[in-house]
């Protein structure tokens, strides 16, 4: 059996990110649309498939004048997106549909939204908001303090997270932040709750991106070089309550997501020529490293703090700036998406020389769950 049996055929983000107060919430879905079909030469009538999270998936559709005969509206958290597209590959492969687009939008700045995500969910409400751990830069630091004395993760560690990225987002015309940044910039920072601080927190910003997939066997009709779904991906949840983790020091949902991905794709660590791994702060490279083995437990830190994930490294890691320097509208798992598929089309503004594999993976809410799918340019 063809480990390579779905492509992404359509991929673009909205035509402007960051600050897009004259677009609504349903209107930066539109216009990602309309940018990725238009990226590989369909229009809205070739489209029966269609997922989003964050807003109602049947809404989206009647916006856009599709009428489905597949839908998914999984909404798990920033992650959701990349889950859609190994729910997408399996609707394909079972031929519900022949045509999947996978939206998002958001109006995380300018908040023209008439939807917000899932979050809070009624255990969060329930069992920690009501104590005012609300916010995700409260909640996250949670397991980030156990981790920095059990494992030795510094602060000055978490900074270089920051510091690197934005070493990458001085490629990207598109990027949110592009000036250069010290360690000491990131630590002389604005504390926003112990051990964040501003820089080492997403961006918060309007915008969206799109995906088109199809069949392998349709992909080479079309006029972009299609990118493959190696194997089918690896999801995982764990639970809404971050107070709650089986181990403060490692997600259990990213462990088991990354190791389905694995597996089913047929390969390690040493294979992946290109790595990305939601970054809505500074901690979650370093659980993603770990977890997914590129390094063992508590080296993460040191592992980005040498270099090694930064332009020029042993393992490109976040090459768009991510969510602390890129872009991050609030769901940002489809921004690390669009840069995989830069990537393995060869288009990247921090384009990795010969990458054939790339891997993304993505968290939902508090470590609450997990994806990972892997790309590539190389069909088997």
């Amino acid at each position: 059996m063809s480990l390579t049996e779905i492509a992404i055929v359509g991929a673009a983000e909205t035509t402007r990110m960051g600050k897009v107060p004259e677009l609504s919430q349903i209107g930066l879905h539109a216009d990602a649309a309309l940018n990725a079909l238009a990226d590989c030469g369909l229009s809205i009538r070739d489209v029966d498939g269609i997922a989003t999270a964050g807003h109602d998936v049947a809404e989206i559709a009647e916006y856009l004048g599709i009428t489905p005969t597949w839908a998914d509206g999984t909404s798990v958290g920033g992650c959701s997106f990349i889950t859609h597209v190994r729910h997408a590959a399996a609707a394909l492969k079972a031929g519900l549909c022949t045509t999947v687009l996978i939206t998002h939008g958001e109006s995380g700045r300018s908040d023209n939204r008439g939807h917000r995500p899932l979050f809070p969910a009624q255990m969060q409400q329930e069992f920690e908001n009501v104590y005012g751990a609300r916010f995700p830069p409260i909640k996250f630091p949670l397991p980030v303090m156990r981790k920095m004395k059990d494992h030795g993760l510094t602060e000055e560690q978490l900074a270089m997270v920051a510091v690197v990225q934005r070493e990458w987002a001085g490629f990207h015309p598109r990027a949110t932040a592009r000036d250069p940044m010290t360690v000491d910039d990131v630590l002389n920072s604005r504390m926003i709750a112990y051990p964040f601080r501003k820089l080492m927190c997403c961006l918060v910003s309007d915008g969206g991106g799109a995906l088109v997939l199809t069949t392998s066997e349709r992909a080479q009709d079309f006029p972009t070089k299609p990118v493959y779904l190696r194997g089918m991906g690896g999801e995982c949840t764990q639970g809404p309550m971050v107070s709650q983790m089986e181990d403060f020091t490692s997600s259990k949902a990213f462990r088991i997501s990354g190791k389905l991905a694995f597996e089913n794709a047929g390969i390690s660590t040493a294979d992946v020529d290109h790595l990305m791994i939601y970054d809505a702060f500074a901690h979650l490279p370093i659980y993603g490293l770990e977890d997914l083995g590129f390094v063992a437990p508590g080296e993460a830190g040191s592992f980005i703090a040498e270099g090694h994930t930064r332009p020029g490294g042993s393992l490109p890691l976040n090459t768009n700036g991510g969510g602390l320097s890129y872009m991050h509208s609030g769901m940002y798992g489809m921004y690390a998406l669009q840069e995989g598929v830069r990537q393995m089309r060869g288009v990247s503004p921090a384009q990795i020389e010969n990458a054939k594999i790339s891997m993304v993976h993505g968290v939902g809410g508090m470590f609450s769950a997990a994806s990972t799918v892997v790309l590539t340019n190389e069909k088997d």
